[in-house]
């Protein structure tokens, strides 16, 4: 499910949207309507406001979807918003999207030192940062602009920095004009000029496919996500607002066992062969202190998760121990959360543990219809699936001072919605704990072999974004425990011990 709202969001940050002629006269509004599908099912749409006047151009994306997650509805909604002056200078940006109870809020409004004062709300919680515009960044009307011209030359190959309200980031974006073709919509079929956008990411390159009309406005966007096809057409207020079909998205995210893993076995060293289509020799998945992954061709990995031992990540870093918009552990809320928690412990070691396990505790709701929340508001709600218990757990650790970080990957369950030896997507902690990070599993109250981490950050939901990507394009093929194939483990496996000594949990 997050991995859609992600594709959704990166859909809008990078499709060009209506065009207008600007004017000094009072401000004009023009609205374009535009249908979301996911696998030729119509799971919500999209609305584009743009007000132009008074020497600036406004434009408001607001995305509404409807997904079905195990049985239940769940409404998303995101909100982007890019202030411009007429000739595509950056002058304030939005951003609002509805993942729990509560918004997620970005505001940036330029200053007179051409610095950008940043309002962050996350879970109730306000903080302010400065942001210096990148060089050559772009807003929406600015990437409109860029890729109008651009389609007068097919076979053009250029490059865009976009620039990302969301994560306050900048995508750089290679970018193919393949040419005019004629295109089928909703409302006839029209004439449109096809634009190939390429993100280059670190598991892989994303790529969406654009058709403009001749004012460099977005018809139909096509992307790839989770093994299907993502869809966004223009069409006219009735179609954009028609009902939705259900798609439950979990089981799209699932990836099949190849044998029943079995407690003895969830508990040892295991050996993992996987595929992942498109991988190349680029590491899809992360290295960490309790797992080690070495490729064995194109496409080919082998994983070994054992026991933590030192040097298998970079040790901590001052942001492991700060507070953010995620994981607000400077609120008092969580403070006096922590304190509680830990008691009379003195070491590390015996304070995680205590926090894990009131975590585990103190979540009295575990649901699936709470998208992603932050650790202030878990505080506040007590409910939540594996990232509230992840992100509240990292949150309180940091408080009392013990470094962590909230790592995005899968585990085994022998059997979840219907589905029986499946590994699903999950979420726990890694803390630093002895000279090496390890793990903690507030939501199924202990750490085993069958968690693979595919990456690790702040608490952010964009890490989480980025990893769920993998799960369309991996096929475990092979899981062996330690005595199953010959010892001793080649050079660079975790040595295989049972896992009972991390003291993980």
């Amino acid at each position: 499910m997050r991995r859609l709202i992600a594709m959704l969001l990166l859909v809008l940050l990078l499709c060009p949207v209506p065009w207008a002629v600007a004017s000094t006269a009072a401000p004009t509004v023009d609205t374009t309507w535009m249908s979301v599908l996911l696998g030729g099912r119509k799971i919500g749409h999209l609305k584009i406001d743009r007000e132009s006047g008074q020497g600036m151009v406004t434009t408001t994306q607001t995305l509404s979807i409807m997904l079905n997650r195990t049985g239940r509805s769940i409404p998303l909604s995101n909100m982007i918003r890019s202030v411009e002056s007429t000739d595509g200078e950056p002058l304030a940006f939005a951003s609002r999207t509805s993942m729990s109870a509560m918004d997620s809020v970005i505001d940036g409004q330029r200053q007179s030192d051409g610095s950008y004062k940043v309002t962050t709300t996350v879970g109730g919680a306000t903080r302010e940062s400065s942001l210096y515009w990148p060089a050559g960044a772009l807003l929406n009307d600015g990437q409109r602009r860029a890729m109008l011209a651009a389609s007068r030359q097919p076979g053009l190959q250029y490059q865009l920095q976009m620039f990302d309200p969301a994560s306050q980031q900048v995508m750089d974006v290679a970018i193919e004009v393949i040419g005019n073709e004629q295109v089928k919509l909703p409302g006839g079929t029209e004439m449109l000029n096809h634009q190939r956008q390429r993100l280059h990411q670190t598991r892989g390159d994303q790529i969406l496919d654009l058709w403009l009309d001749d004012h460099g406005q977005a018809r139909k966007g096509i992307i790839s996500m989770l093994g299907r096809q993502l869809e966004m057409l223009a069409c006219d207020q009735t179609c954009a607002m028609a009902p939705v079909q259900d798609v439950d998205m979990f089981r799209a995210a699932m990836v099949d066992a190849p044998r029943p893993l079995t407690p003895n076995l969830r508990e040892s060293f295991l050996r993992y062969r996987v595929r992942i289509e498109g991988s190349g020799s680029s590491q899809p998945i992360i290295n960490t202190d309790e797992q080690r992954v070495r490729r064995l061709a194109d496409n080919e990995w082998q994983i070994d998760i054992g026991p933590a031992y030192a040097g298998g990540q970079r040790p901590p870093q001052p942001e492991d121990l700060q507070a953010n918009s995620w994981l607000q552990s400077d609120a008092p809320a969580i403070r006096d959360l922590a304190r509680q928690a830990v008691g009379s412990a003195t070491s590390n070691r015996q304070k995680i543990r205590r926090l894990r396990s009131f975590v585990s505790h103190y979540i009295t709701q575990h649901g699936l219809d709470v998208g992603y929340a932050s650790a202030l508001e878990v505080v506040g709600t007590r409910q939540g699936d594996c990232t509230e218990y992840s992100v509240l757990l990292a949150a309180m650790a940091r408080a009392e001072g013990i470094p962590a970080r909230v790592v995005t990957g899968m585990v085994y369950a022998d059997r979840y919605a219907n589905t029986s030896r499946v590994f699903v997507p999950h979420a726990w902690v890694q803390a630093w704990i002895d000279g090496r990070w390890q793990s903690y599993d507030a939501a199924l109250r202990r750490f085993d072999s069958t968690h693979i981490a595919l990456d690790s950050g702040d608490g952010d939901p964009w890490h989480f974004f980025s990893a769920t990507d993998l799960f369309s394009s991996m096929q475990i093929e092979d899981v062996m425990p330690s005595w199953e194939f010959m010892s001793p483990a080649p050079a660079g496996a975790v040595a295989p011990p049972a896992l009972g000594g991390n003291g993980g949990g």
